[in-house]
């Protein structure tokens, strides 16, 4: 949908409706695995890149990076740079923000894509110096990820996660479900943060943010279910945008316990699911056919030589007989919380193992809380992972052995092998052929159904405008609308 307006305008309230997130989340970027979470983050913080709207690599309070080896990185911040209570950006808040998610104490999620980091310095006043174990050609991608937001260092040294930023808003009031932002008027970055005033309602019932946009209470939503898609385009003040993107869910087996710590009852799920019929009927055609692994047609090195595995019951019945039974009942959790659609998602896998004599249940889960509480926790579940600009950072937080986002507990040797070294190779074909056999792995090992990259889908109301080009890594313009959006 094209802009509004050519030239954005400052001025007024943007009233973003989010779903995805609980009244319990922290403002802890360590703690970070929600919508609201990220939206926020970005609002108040920056990090020391960023991925913009077309996908590529910019630099954002690193204004240039640089290493003769991929081993060791020197990032040099960008000067003039304030936090919102004045104090200037240095190095030592680049380390203090780095290091919450390193060492043994830290509970990031983040932590894996930090693992190889030996140690991370203040070099002079300007520069900051991170050395790793082995060579990283992806490393400055890796910090634009939404858990390495930039804070202030606390006089010991630590970070302050309060909520103090270098970002387009001040944070005024944090109470979810409903976050009240003001505009920074000394932002450092030029042409962004145009609104007064922002207000994040955390709204995670699909019809009431669908209802929500349609009477104007919000201006966006950061999904929209498929099914209302008619509706909401007869609306003559309504605007949709569909976004390609990397985003998929994922049915997560925990491969460690029983029936599915057997590889066959893996592949009979697998094969028992009717990928495209998900994409026809859930989607409306908003998305494309995945294969069990997590590379989406959208990024580096995916590789679409790979037989796509297709819908076949048979071949799920000769894997269940060669699991040693003749049918399996299995719970199935989920809820329309992670996306639009969730719940039909998996009603409609119900329907198609069927016929391989497979007996999907299922599980309707809370909203709220469904990240605490079910994320990580049942032995299968539905889980919801936003693009990666390099395939290295999903693999290392999802699939590495021991990560703590490996939903699946898959632990493969050869993988880990492959991760570290395809992350240390310079020559592109080279890397090419490992991330090809991991991700062959990955379909045929792991323990995650991966039935679709969708595309992501939000209406906004057509006097909020936008450049035209929108972020494919998160909804909501990479979830920086708040910046990057203006009242027309």
């Amino acid at each position: 949908m094209p802009a509004l307006a050519e030239t954005p305008k400052k001025g007024g309230l943007f009233t973003a409706g989010i779903r995805g997130g609980a009244s319990t989340d922290s403002l802890d970027p360590a703690t970070f695995e929600s919508q609201q979470q990220i939206f926020i983050g970005f609002a108040v913080r920056n990090n020391l890149t960023e991925i913009a709207s077309d996908n590529s690599l910019k630099a954002e309070l690193a204004e240039s990076w640089e290493s003769d080896d991929a081993k060791v990185w020197s990032f040099k911040l960008r000067p003039g740079v304030e936090f919102h209570n004045g104090k200037s950006l240095s190095p030592e808040d680049v380390v203090a923000s780095l290091n919450i998610h390193r060492g043994e104490g830290t509970k990031s999620g983040a932590a894996p894509l930090l693992k190889d980091v030996v140690s991370v310095a203040a070099d002079g006043k300007e520069r900051v110096r991170v050395e790793l174990q082995a060579p990283n050609a992806d490393f400055p991608f890796i910090l634009s990820d939404y858990h390495f937001n930039i804070v202030p260092a606390n006089a010991d040294g630590s970070g302050d996660v309060s909520g103090v930023g270098t970002g387009g808003y001040f944070l005024e009031d944090y109470n979810p479900p409903t976050t009240r932002l003001r505009r920074n008027p000394n932002y450092w970055k030029d042409g962004a943060a145009h609104f007064d005033e922002g207000e994040v309602l955390l709204i995670n019932d699909s019809t009431a943010a669908t209802t929500a946009l349609i009477t104007g209470d919000v201006d966006a939503i950061n999904d929209a279910e498929y099914k209302t898609l008619d509706l909401l385009s007869r609306h003559d003040d309504v605007a949709i945008e569909s976004v390609p993107g990397g985003y998929h869910p994922t049915f997560a087996m925990r491969s460690t316990l029983a029936p599915f710590d057997s590889n066959d009852v893996r592949l009979a799920l697998k094969y028992a699911i009717d990928r495209q019929a998900l994409v026809d009927k859930v989607l409306k055609g908003n998305g494309v056919v995945a294969n069990d692994h997590p590379i989406a047609p959208s990024m580096p090195f995916h590789d679409s030589s790979i037989e796509q595995r297709p819908y076949d019951p048979d071949k799920a019945r000769f894997h269940l007989k060669k699991a040693g039974l003749d049918s399996l009942h299995v719970r199935l959790s989920t809820s329309d919380s992670i996306f639009p659609g969730a719940i039909d998602s998996v009603v409609l896998y119900k329907e198609s193992a069927k016929k391989a004599g497979l007996d999907i249940e299922v599980g309707r889960e809370p909203g709220d809380g469904y990240w605490s509480d079910i994320w990580l926790k049942r032995p299968f579940y539905t889980g919801g992972w936003g693009p990666r600009p390099v395939p290295d950072m999903i693999f290392t937080s999802a699939y590495a052995s021991g990560a703590a986002w490996n939903e699946t507990s898959f632990s493969n040797a050869r993988f880990d092998e492959l991760l570290l070294a395809a992350r240390a190779e310079l020559d592109e074909s080279k890397r090419a052929q490992m991330y090809s056999e991991m991700q062959r792995l990955v379909r045929d090992e792991a323990g995650a159904v991966i039935p679709f990259f969708r595309n992501y889908v939000y209406p906004r109301r057509k006097e909020i405008a936008h450049s035209g080009a929108l972020g494919g890594d998160w909804q909501l313009d990479g979830l920086k609308a708040m910046e990057r959006w203006w009242r027309a």
